[in-house]
């Protein structure tokens, strides 16, 4: 069952489901973000990540720290073709019965910038990282602090077999923006 903004609400107020929490939706002058009527829109902190300038390719399975650099700015330039590695403002506790889905703000794609679609694992915790790629032929601006991307949270019917955390998932607990992993390597 997908949750409204009250169980959103709830969650977050009694069991931290994301903090920090903004119980309304914030819209003057930004990108949108907070609680909406069936999801909360996060924000983009302002330090992320930038692959390197490298002929090599980005392989899963041989990604390091040194293919990325860290930067911080309030207005994140993306050149066409690019992408980079964010990090959300909120920190996520998902309770063991439940899924997030993670969608891109409609605002962004309308000037190119998708951010990937990815679930929100039940006990996963942590700050989200965030591809966000800029598929369009111009340079495109994301700003630090405002809305990236909206969670809609479904409830299962029953609790799973095993959730994230069951499972040692490689993404779990990340405080920092994690390059992609195969588990272990």
């Amino acid at each position: 069952m997908l949750k409204s903004s009250r169980w959103i609400r709830e969650q977050a107020e009694a069991h931290r489901l994301l903090e920090p929490f903004v119980a309304s939706s914030v819209r003057a002058g930004v990108v949108s973000y907070g609680l909406g009527p069936y999801g909360y829109d996060l924000r983009l902190d302002r330090t992320y990540r930038r692959p390197v300038g490298s002929a090599a390719p980005l392989d899963p399975h041989r990604v390091g720290e040194g293919d990325f650099e860290t930067r911080s700015d309030d207005a994140i330039l993306i050149p066409p073709g690019q992408f980079i590695l964010g990090r959300s403002l909120e920190y996520f506790r998902m309770p063991r019965d439940v899924l997030g889905l993670v969608f891109g703000k409609s605002t962004y794609a309308r000037c190119g910038v998708l951010v990937n679609v990815t679930p929100l694992e039940p006990e996963w915790t942590g700050y989200l990282t965030i591809s966000i790629a800029n598929c369009g032929q111009r340079p495109a601006v994301v700003h630090a602090g405002q809305g990236i991307a909206q969670v809609i949270f479904l409830a299962g019917a029953e609790a799973p077999l095993q959730s994230y955390r069951d499972l040692n998932g490689k993404y779990d607990g990340q405080d920092e923006i994690t390059v992609a992993r195969i588990q272990g390597k």
